[in-house]
Order: structure tokens, then sequence, then C-alpha cells
């Protein structure tokens, strides 16, 4: 379930990223997969605190996300895809693979191990709100915007600018807000 009002600002670096309940590297918690479109919500210095589409939020290494477009890309770009319906196939048939899998586990005809390796890279990402659509094309290893005729390139998983995205953690602290 998306949250009201979320509109990803970044996504997390191809290799994912470290989080942190605060932004203190003591306080880890589960790091953030690949390509996840998040909402950067604040910076401390190093520190971005993001809040990701299901409501979810924790403290990151800001200087890794990837930076996003303000607005969905206008149309007539290079890189548009005529029609959204390939890539729309994909991902259905993705999440129809990784459901059966799901379901197998669920029946007891698959075990943990058999499970990880019968959905190893499976990837599927696809938000939709309204006539508004961006999904995730594994071919491609890039986010599309689409407006229901047309699909346009709005983030992709190739370094841009030759930043380190290694997953790294910030390397400065900074003070809480009243001690500043």
């Amino acid at each position: 379930m998306t949250a009201p009002g979320f509109r990803p600002t970044h996504v997390v670096p191809p290799r994912g990223l470290p989080a942190w309940e605060d932004p203190d590297p003591a306080r880890p918690t589960v790091p953030l997969d690949p390509l996840l479109p998040v909402q950067l919500v604040e910076r401390r210095g190093d520190w971005g605190y993001i809040r990701c589409a299901n409501g979810w939020a924790a403290w990151v290494d800001g200087r890794l996300l990837v930076a996003v477009p303000d607005d969905p890309p206008a149309g007539g770009g290079t890189d548009e895809t005529a029609d959204p319906r390939p890539v729309l196939a994909r991902a259905e048939q993705a999440l129809a693979d990784y459901r059966a899998a799901v379901a197998d586990l669920a029946a007891g005809a698959l075990d943990g191990e058999t499970f990880e390796s019968r959905t190893q890279g499976v990837r599927i990402g696809l938000v939709v709100d309204g006539a508004s659509m961006w999904v995730y094309d594994v071919e491609e290893g890039r986010w599309l915007y689409g407006d229901g005729r047309r699909l346009s390139t709005y983030a992709t998983d190739r370094p841009v600018d030759g930043t380190d995205d290694t997953g790294r953690a910030p390397t400065r602290l900074v003070a809480p807000e009243g001690e500043r």
C-alpha cells in the first residue's frame, strides 16, 4: 500500500543501501533494496531521512541516493518506449512466477532453499497512481514513467556521475537538533 502523498524524490543505488533507525551507525535496521523509490524527507549533514511508499522510514547515507527528476519526463525524448504493454507484460509474468513460488512454499512443496533459488533474480517494481505509472524495466535496468500511452525513462541504475554506491556508512555524525 502506498502512503498518501508519496512521491519518490530518489532511488536507492543499484547495490542497495544500509539503513539505520537513527542517524547513528550503532543502530542499524533492515537494508534497502536496490533501485527502491524513496522520498527524501530530511537532511542532517550526510544523513538523509527517507520514507518508502509503504510508509516505512529510516536514516541512510543521503550522499548515495540517486535523485530522480522533479516531474515525470515530458514526451518527445529519445529514450521513449512507444508502448507500455510489453514492459507491463514482463512485470506481470515476474509477479505470476513469484506468486507461484510463494504458493508452492506455503503448500510445503518447496523448502526455503529451493524457494530462494527459484526466486533468484526476480525483480519487480510497479507503482500505479491514477493515470500515472512507474514501472521497473528489468531488461534495461531503469525505472520508466508512463501515462498509459507511452513510457519515458524516469531513473536508471546505471552510474550517471561516477558516484560511489558501495553502500558505505556515513562518516560524519551530527548533533541532535537542540545541540547545534
